[in-house]
């Protein structure tokens, strides 16, 4: 790495630690202003400060092993999330915001009642906002030391007499931070010099992460999706400039030795099903269902929390469709011909399989940056990089406070003991609790294998949840028993189909458990019966949902027909955003890499005319259909 590059990284670092110092005064007030801004943010704001958290240092990761393994059709498993993002947006997000709460955990108390609505409070502010919190943290985090390894060299910048006993506090530990290869000394020495590295980028994300909350969250947000989105472009022109072009991609791909674990180049390249690799019934309701049956199907996380941030209803809805855009179109085309370059620039081990060719694949992301980027580049990308890092680290660390801090200690321990927290003490908890959550994460970071697997089992734990957190909103029949049966229904299956059926049957597995717990949330909501009528006729005051509130809505002097209406165009909007934004990915990305066109449209060019077409001529009907202000009524 050379002085400029360094120069590159050390000026994101003093922009991020100025960001956290500015915004201390603020966010020290209370926590509304800690971990909402005070409600403040624009919905451009807020939808890039989403798609910088996602644009995270382990996705590319993630993808450029997708694609390898499994061919540009599997990341269908990444885009179907659009449906979830624009139903949190067109639907929620406006409901979200009026509901008036802290986090996702302190809604179930607004929307429940009694004993059961506590416990699920409880339940969620430890199995969402630590369990789950740290399981995404430590894939990030086991990223971070595949990124900084080649480049953070500390046993040759640090004294002997310095690094020295540090390492052997590494090695007396025994738990290796780096994969083995080579001679067991220089293990030990890669896991010290990515202890170290890891200690000081976590370092940094602390201090303006726990400073200044989510206000400094979000500026840092906002300079490292720019950052992230330059380099990234930069690196994939490098990339298939040295592969000999797209024409050069497409020859290497079909070069490549036929069998093995990979697919053939027509697989490998293809958006459609009937010409990717082993597609089968079960890979497609997979792909059809999981955005809906995850645990963020309804923006629960810190996407909710971007949208109760938002100062209007307008830019809560505005800010999904600025996510959706960037995340899914905008990010995707970048990353798509990173991960075809690499197949040709960099070609695969023919022995390898499994686990250890998802690792080898996701690590040519790094073996890219260090042999084909020159000085200033190559600390460009590193910096985009580590901000991407940062951004992920940061939301996640102030997402998983809140939780600490809002539910926790405000509603439980300090309840418990008859006493009212102050706004200082609860500042002082959730600046604690961020160190606390990472120490957590480290430790998870050193028993992951690869970032595939750890993304397939948090998938499979989290399915289920996704259904019964839509339906709350929309019906009202859904009670604490429901969320409650979902997520034990959860941890009981996924352990034991993770035991009993092997990894090929990933997505028999995710169904299901996604269809014994949605079973069970049903179930409960018909055996129990709602929640008294005060407690709904309260929710349905506060946060005004869509969908099918009748007798509540009678009661609360509301519009029936009105709220099903509602959810109608926005079931509508969201239906054809997604539709039209696919169009446009499909469209676009078969342009540049010679996608394959389906069966029902042979013709190539007539195919992704058909999809530029419809994908734009869509946009005002869905903008008019979501939007507030654009010849027609808001969604929600």
């Amino acid at each position: 790495m050379s002085l400029l590059d360094a120069a590159i990284i050390a000026a994101f670092v003093a922009y991020a630690i100025g960001s956290g110092l500015r915004a201390r005064r603020q966010a020290s007030k209370n926590l509304e202003e800690y971990f909402l801004a005070g409600r403040s943010l624009s919905g451009t704001k807020a939808g890039i400060s989403m798609a910088a958290t996602q644009f995270a240092a382990d996705t590319p990761l993630l993808v450029t092993g997708l694609i390898a393994t499994a061919g540009v059709f599997s990341l269908w498993r990444l885009w179907i999330y659009a449906l979830a993002f624009l139903l949190m947006g067109f639907v929620l997000a406006a409901s979200w915001r009026r509901a008036g709460v802290v986090t996702d955990a302190e809604l179930t108390e607004l929307r429940y009642a009694g004993r059961p609505a506590a416990c699920l409070r409880a339940i969620k502010a430890v199995y969402l906002g630590t369990v789950f919190n740290c399981a995404v943290l430590a894939m990030v985090l086991w990223a971070t030391k595949e990124i900084v390894e080649p480049f953070l060299l500390w046993n040759e910048w640090l004294p002997v007499g310095v690094f020295e006993p540090v390492r052997r506090g590494v090695e007396a530990v025994g738990v290796p931070f780096a994969r083995e290869r080579g001679a067991l000394g220089d293990l030990w020495t890669r896991s010290t010099n990515n202890v170290l590295s890891i200690l000081a980028i976590v370092g940094v994300t602390f201090f303006y992460s726990a400073t200044g909350g989510l206000r400094s969250v979000v500026r840092t947000d906002l300079v490292q999706f720019a950052l992230m989105l330059a380099g990234t472009a930069l690196y994939a022109f490098v990339l298939v400039d040295a592969a000999g072009g797209f024409a050069g991609i497409e020859r290497g791909l079909e070069a490549l030795p036929p069998g093995g674990a990979l697919p053939s180049a027509s697989e490998i390249l293809a958006f459609t099903p009937d010409a990717a690799s082993g597609v089968g019934t079960a890979i497609l309701a997979v792909i059809a269902l999981q955005w809906l049956v995850q645990m963020n199907a309804d923006g629960t996380g810190y996407l909710a929390q971007r949208s109760m941030a938002c100062r209007s209803d307008a830019d809560a809805r505005r800010a999904a469709v600025v996510f959706v855009t960037a995340q899914i179109l905008v990010r995707s085309l970048l990353w798509l011909p990173i991960g075809l370059a690499f197949l040709v620039l960099f070609p695969p081990d023919p022995a390898l399989s499994g686990d250890a060719l998802r690792a080898d694949r996701e690590a040519t992301y790094v073996q890219g940056m260090k042999e084909m980027l020159p000085p200033g580049l190559l600390g460009l990308l590193l910096a985009a990089m580590l901000a991407a890092l940062g951004s992920t680290l940061d939301t996640h660390l102030n997402w998983g406070a809140s939780y600490w801090a809002n539910d926790l200690y405000g509603r439980f321990w300090c309840r418990a003991r008859g006493r009212e927290p102050s706004d200082r003490s609860l500042v002082r908890v959730a600046r604690i609790s961020t160190g606390a959550i990472l120490l957590l994460a480290l430790g998870v970071m050193t028993r992951l294998g690869s970032i595939q697997t750890a993304w397939q089992v948090t998938l499979l734990f989290g399915a289920g949840l996704g259904v019964v957190l839509v339906l709350r909103w929309i019906w009202w029949r859904i009670n604490a028993w429901s969320e409650i049966s979902a997520v034990f229904t959860s941890l009981v299956t996924a352990p034991l189909l993770l035991a009993l059926l092997p990894a090929e049957s990933e997505a028999v597995r995710l169904l299901l458990v996604a269809g014994a717990s949605t079973t069970a949330a049903v179930g409960a909501a018909v055996l129990a019966g709602p929640e008294p009528l005060e407690r709904l006729v309260a929710f349905y005051g506060r946060a005004r949902p869509p969908g099918f509130w009748g007798p509540v809505a009678k009661a609360a002097g509301g519009d029936a027909s009105s709220d099903r209406s509602r959810l109608l165009r926005g079931l509508a909007a969201v239906g054809l955003a997604a539709f039209s934004i696919f169009c446009l990915l499909v469209g676009v990305g078969s342009w540049l890499i010679s996608s394959p066109p389906p069966d029902l449209v042979p013709d190539r060019a007539l195919w992704i005319s058909l999809l530029l077409g419809l994908g734009l001529g869509l946009v005002p009907l869905w903008w008019r259909l979501g939007m507030p202000g654009a010849g027609g009524r808001a969604s929600a």
